[in-house]
């Protein structure tokens, strides 16, 4: 009988950020827990144990674990889920299947994806191994050098969890019937894209999707993925790629990858994003608040951006807005513990003044402890469980620990204990406030919630910190030591062509 090892292993590491990334910081599941935690969802996973259900197959689950964006991922929790993995492998199996990011960090490898499928290659030397990756990987020839079938996103923000999951799944299937023979290849394009500058609805990066998907109808071709790569993780081989998995043709497949990555190269200027001033961008919004319309203006404070790695507890956008006189505002949830524990004991219907934000210093951004007094009235205590089920990424449950709203009149700022983005309105509506009704709503955002918060709003404005935050796009406000050189936009004044 069939036998597959399915795992699943993410985080995005952000090797800038204030954040640390102990095992603790994992939601993690083992055995059949972890098969259990991905079912009825649409995380990649999900669709590959579908596939040893519908095959007959049986399947090992070592383990699923993901965290939030942050630092380097302790030793401690890599070794063991790599040794979960990796045991589970040893054995005996017929293919692994594995949901990754492709862009994390741990404590002693700067290529972890590497090291795991490294550890993988040499335990099964012969048995197919796939895996799907974020459209933010971090690629590498190590990674490459072990790996048979690369599934990655085609959409930021990310939609298509699912099909990414399926196409992969349907790859391991043919694999394994004997109707294809699939090899990868990679072009490595020397530029560090800006986050902001990855989406997928229009730009280069969008007209690179349209080139992958043309070319996967073209005979051999059996997947093409395009990575923007992280730009917030300070290691040789941060930027962009285009991975190729092609039926038997090698040739083919570096062939693709060299065309859409010389493509790439020609639009590198659009890969760049220059934030505005903060004052611009409030100005802009108060502009959009006053003309005729419906719903919110969405401010999305992006140099705090939690799924990028952020502390969710910089003030700067909020002190900004209310120094400009803007007012009708809702933030997201802000980080910090030790406020919302005044505020709950506090209780619902008292007026304090507290310290908020601006708590978790940030050295190298120059950045200290300088929190913001705010008085108001506590509105809502919560326990911060707040399940999802039509969440448009699929069934979601998002736990922000005690949660609490502090109103002052201007702004209904959300307090919670853990570090949050919304993945649904219903985040507001659960802590008493309705989105719509807000005539701002300032979310610590980059790009996942524009397809949630979008359809309710009468436009959206970006705005980062001119000092700086922890995502900022601002990428000169970082100190880069480690990535490999030339690199544009960091150099300027050398050519590329593939190899």
């Amino acid at each position: 009988m069939t036998h597959f090892v399915i795992a699943r292993f993410q985080h995005e590491t952000n090797t800038f950020a204030a954040t640390p990334t102990p095992p603790e910081a994992f939601a993690t599941y083992w055995g059949e827990d972890a098969r259990a935690s991905i079912r009825g969802t649409d995380w990649p996973m999900a669709p590959l144990v579908e596939l040893a259900e519908r095959l007959g197959a049986t399947a090992t689950t070592p383990v699923a674990a993901e965290a939030d964006p942050s630092n380097r991922v302790a030793d401690t929790m890599f070794e063991r889920v790599a040794s979960a993995i990796v045991g589970a492998v040893e054995q005996g199996c017929d293919a692994v299947l594995l949901e990754l990011h492709g862009a994390m960090v741990t404590q002693s490898h700067d290529d972890a994806e590497g090291e795991l499928l490294a550890r993988i290659r040499r335990a099964a030397p012969q048995v197919p191994i796939c895996v799907t990756l974020d459209l933010h990987g971090n690629i590498t020839q190590r990674m490459m050098d072990n790996v048979d079938v690369v599934v990655g996103y085609k959409t930021y923000p990310h939609v298509d969890y699912r099909q990414t999951g399926e196409h992969a799944a349907e790859l391991v299937r043919r694999t394994l019937i004997g109707e294809i023979r699939p090899v990868t290849r990679w072009c490595p394009v020397p530029i560090l894209a800006y986050t902001l500058a990855m989406g997928t609805d229009s730009g280069p990066v969008a007209r690179a999707v349209i080139a992958a998907q043309e070319a996967e109808r073209e005979a051999g071709v059996l997947a093409v993925s395009i990575f923007g790569g992280f730009p917030l993780a300070d290691i040789a081989d941060a930027g962009v790629s285009v991975v190729v998995t092609a039926d038997g043709d090698a040739a083919l497949a570096q062939r693709v990858a060299d065309r859409i990555g010389a493509q790439l190269w020609a639009e590198r200027e659009g890969l760049i994003y220059t934030s505005p001033p903060l004052a611009v961008s409030l100005a802009e919004a108060r502009a959009l608040a006053d003309r005729p319309g419906l719903g919110p203006v969405l401010l999305f404070d992006h140099g705090d951006n939690v799924y990028s790695g952020g502390t969710a507890d910089t003030m700067d956008v909020l002190q900004g807005a209310l120094a400009a006189g803007l007012t009708g505002i809702a933030t997201s949830p802000i980080c910090d513990p030790e406020a919302v524990v005044e505020i709950c004991a506090a209780g619902v219907g008292a007026e304090l003044e507290v310290e908020v934000g601006n708590k978790v210093p940030q050295p190298l951004l120059g950045r200290g402890r300088n929190p913001m007094r705010i008085r108001g009235r506590v509105t809502c205590v919560h326990d911060g469980e707040i399940p999802m089920p039509k969440s448009i990424y699929g069934p979601y449950h998002q736990s922000l620990g005690r949660t609490a709203v502090l109103d002052t009149g201007a702004v209904k700022l959300i307090v919670s204990e853990k570090r949050n983005e919304p993945c649904d309105p219903k985040l507001f509506s659960d802590l008493g406030i309705d989105p719509r009704a807000q005539r701002f709503l300032l979310i610590k955002s980059r790009m996942h919630c524009r397809p949630i918060f979008m359809p309710l709003a009468r436009g959206l404005i970006l705005c980062d910190s001119d000092r700086g935050g922890p995502t900022s796009s601002q990428i000169s406000l970082f100190p880069i030591r480690h990535m490999r050189r030339p690199l544009f936009p960091l150099d300027r004044h050398f050519d590329w062509r593939p190899e």
